[in-house]
């Protein structure tokens, strides 16, 4: 990360700049759905009233080729980047400084009218590698069990695989979605749904999140419930002044506020 000197110099910068100016984000749905707007709301409401934000949230896999190809000033996404991402953009003469933002936990719900009430990690893997069909399996009322994911483009849907599948393939009748926001809206339409979000959609009505092996996935949990990750923020190692005074708000105190509000995981709570 840049250091606070480099990124309050960038604020200064920043307010003395005259006219408007755009500063565009893609990647990441967990974060660019409602974090990272709110943070922009925040962010002019400080006083960078100037600044106008186009923010594309369809998947973190889409955030290092717009960073390479200049179509994004900073990259959102909810996985660390890879190894071949990181040397395209290289090649395209972008160097990725990365920055984590926050934490978040890939809850894991169902509808709020299931009688299931929790759930082990082996339970979890099995139903979403398709190995459990029926909720009785599971202690539930018998029917089959309807399992919504991310897209292939989201960095959640790789997460998920490591973090609760060990790896292994979703089963062929599991219904991909867009973003944290339609799945918890699928799961809440259906009694036999089950799927995964961030810990900030956890919540939404007609659903509700599980504790994993007696973990309940609240924020004080971070630490140990088994689907904890952290997320990031990349951007190019020379950021325009608007991406750099962005990033510097989002590290201070104030942003991280906005982080908690939202219903992520700051930094520094678990430092």
């Amino acid at each position: 990360m840049k250091s606070m000197l480099t990124n309050l110099l960038a604020v200064c910068v920043l307010t003395a700049t005259t006219g408007a100016q755009t500063l565009s984000l893609k990647g990441s749905d967990t974060l660019g759905a409602k974090l990272v707007p709110q943070l922009a709301e925040a962010f002019k409401a400080a006083g960078n009233t100037k600044v106008k934000f186009e923010i594309a949230a369809e998947g973190s896999t889409t955030a290092f080729p717009a960073l390479a190809n200049g179509t994004a000033h900073l990259g959102m996404s909810s996985r660390e980047v890879k190894d071949d991402e990181r040397t395209f953009c290289r090649t395209k003469g972008v160097n990725l400084v990365e920055h984590k933002i926050c934490y978040d936990m890939l809850c894991v719900i169902v509808n709020r009218n299931s009688p299931v009430s929790k759930l082990t990690k082996e339970q979890v893997a099995k139903i979403f590698t398709g190995q459990v069909k029926d909720w009785s399996e599971v202690g539930g009322v018998p029917g089959p069990v309807s399992i919504y994911t991310r897209n292939t483009s989201s960095g959640t849907y790789k997460d998920w695989q490591k973090l609760a599948m060990n790896g292994r393939d979703y089963p062929a009748n599991s219904q991909k979605l867009a973003g944290n926001e339609q799945i918890a809206q699928e799961v809440a339409k259906n009694r036999n749904g089950i799927g995964y979000v961030g810990l900030a959609y956890s919540k939404t009505t007609g659903t509700k999140a599980l504790p994993i092996d007696g973990v309940e996935p609240i924020g004080k949990n971070a630490e140990k419930y088994a689907y904890s990750r952290p997320c990031f923020i990349y951007a190019p190692d020379k950021p325009t002044v608007e991406a750099a005074a962005f990033m510097a708000f989002i590290e201070q105190p104030e942003g991280q506020e906005v982080v908690r509000k939202v219903g992520f995981i700051p930094v520094k709570d678990l430092k």
